[in-house]
């Protein structure tokens, strides 16, 4: 009979429980009805025990690092700011080892500051959680982040974005393994799409580091008042008693970016309330958001969110509270 495919996931005290629990309701159920064998799960414990999730949920496993050393795939879940900056030399040691004999190596969330750590994703495609990408990506300049994917696929290498993402990725990998069908009814089973349009993008809110109370602050409030008029950066820059290449240039050492494209991203922003939230049509809103017209507003909508306003609204559409 065919070995199973050994599934290892290395386990961290204090990790976040959705995290860890994907991979086992994934690839530690029976589902032999659909595949036999299926897959071997194996918990890993990265130190001595006892171990934790961020819920206080005992983690007792007979494996410990060993029990990465002939898995077929190894996993890093999320793992908290202590471990993400300062992980166990043993860990990154048994990763790499598992690397160079050709083990799949995935990470879920901020799993992927092991696989940097470990540099095995220099020069290679990865993702983690929108919240931490632009820390991650300063942390690893030779990485190629990815921040608004949910999942990233480069071979012998595996990254999710945060939480939910960890669900894609683990079916993505069960559809590399058994095809698109068997896929498709793990995912029916657990009641989730089977794949889903568009990044994490969708989700995320935009993100400036303006200080609260920077000297740009009481223009930035304004502008955020008046984003359904035709806002021009030499209209800004003249409020700030500032030469347009002087306001520039101070706006993105405040802001992090330059002033067209925060605006857009106010508008985008505005336009997700707005669709989360009414019933207006898409003309409406892309005139109530600053856009104009429903094109320009499609269009920054996409490039920013990857989807459209319509599967925005789809997705998050929240019913009026009575």
């Amino acid at each position: 009979m065919k070995s199973p495919h050994v599934v290892a996931v290395a386990v961290t005290d204090a990790i976040p429980v959705f995290e860890l629990a994907v991979p086992c309701e994934v690839f530690g159920l029976d589902r032999s009805d659909l595949v036999d064998p299926w897959y071997e799960l194996r918990l890993c414990a990265v130190e001595p025990g006892p171990l934790r999730t961020t819920a206080g949920l005992r983690i007792d496993t007979p494996y410990g690092l060993d029990g990465l050393a002939d898995a077929d795939t190894v996993i890093l879940a999320a793992c908290n700011r202590s471990v993400q900056l300062r992980p166990p030399a043993a860990l990154l040691d048994a990763v790499s080892r598992a690397h160079r004999r050709g083990a799949r190596i995935v990470s879920i969330c901020s799993g992927a500051y092991l696989l940097a750590h470990a540099g095995l994703l220099d020069g290679r495609r990865a993702t983690t959680h929108w919240l931490n990408a632009v820390d991650f990506a300063h942390r690893f300049p030779l990485v190629k982040v990815e921040p608004d994917v949910l999942y990233t696929d480069d071979g012998d290498l595996f990254t999710s974005a945060g939480t939910g993402a960890a669900i894609d990725l683990c079916l993505h990998l069960v559809r590399r393994d058994h095809g698109t069908a068997v896929a498709n009814e793990v995912a029916r089973r657990m009641v989730v799409p089977p794949h889903r349009d568009g990044g994490q993008a969708q989700y995320a809110r935009p993100v400036t580091r303006a200080e609260p109370h920077s000297d740009l602050s009481p223009l930035l409030d304004w502008a955020r008042g008046h984003l359904d008029q035709p806002l021009t950066v030499a209209e800004l820059a003249h409020r700030a008693h500032l030469s347009p290449r002087t306001f520039a240039r101070r706006f993105r050492d405040t802001v992090g970016t330059s002033p067209l494209q925060w605006l857009v991203e106010q508008r985008v922003r505005v336009a997700q309330e707005l669709l989360e939230t009414t019933d207006e049509p898409v003309e409406r809103i892309a005139r109530r958001a600053g856009f104009g017209n429903p094109v320009s507003l499609r269009r920054h909508f996409r490039r920013v969110t990857s989807v459209s306003p319509q599967t925005y609204r789809h997705v998050f559409r929240r019913a009026a509270v009575s």
